[in-house]
């Protein structure tokens, strides 16, 4: 008897619970665990960015100009580029250069090889072709990270020119400005991704050739 109600105690516990409400709301439950993983995965980069950030800063890496893929004008008459790093810390005007679009690509490449493996092993339980998931992955992450980059010309240089001029937070304006960038970014991707993460990370048949 007191091994029933044991058992019984177990199942109600949180592990019961939530095997139960996966069994009632499957989508729902996927959705949770996919806005976790990409809670932990945003945070990894925002440790990340900053990391490296620091040690290319050590580098005249600074001092190259990285501004690639010209489209139009911004609102001033400026030329809009879809990456656009201009020469120079930004703490003094420029746009970090060379040094910071390698800081912020190193970070989202890490974090996004590692949210691969992690969506697809724990969120999805896919069991398909790794090879076919990462080619259509790679390509959504193409895609997704030059739309993000250039969502950035719209936000990104009146958060940094608030942060660090406006409200005259030097240093630590620009680390915040580091912070919230990195987030806005992050949740574009999320957004994204989890309808593509549906379409490539599927559960097929262990009889049917994946």
């Amino acid at each position: 008897m007191d091994n029933a109600n044991h058992k019984n105690k177990m199942t109600a516990g949180p592990r019961g619970f939530w095997g139960r409400y996966k069994e009632k709301h499957p989508n729902t439950a996927q959705f949770l665990v996919f806005f976790m993983l990409s809670n932990g995965i945003t945070v990894l980069q925002v440790i990340l960015m900053p990391v490296f950030k620091s040690i290319f800063a050590q580098t005249t890496l600074v001092s190259t100009s990285f501004q690639v893929l010209h489209l139009g004008q911004n609102f001033d008459g400026t030329p809009y580029y879809v990456f656009d790093y201009a020469a120079g810390g930004l703490t003094s005007g420029g746009g970090g250069g060379l040094a910071y679009f390698l800081a912020v690509q190193l970070s989202i490449l890490i974090a996004q090889v590692l949210n691969f493996f992690a969506q697809r092993s724990i969120t999805f339980k896919s069991n398909s072709n790794i090879w076919k998931a990462a080619f259509w992955y790679f390509i959504a992450y193409i895609v997704i990270t030059i739309g993000a980059a250039a969502a950035q010309g719209f936000y990104k240089a009146p958060i940094y020119n608030l942060l660090i001029n406006t409200w005259e937070m030097g240093s630590l304006g620009e680390t915040a400005a580091d912070i919230i960038t990195m987030i806005i970014n992050s949740a574009i991707s999320f957004w994204v991704f989890f309808p593509i993460f549906k379409i490539i990370f599927k559960q097929v048949p262990l009889n049917q050739e994946k």
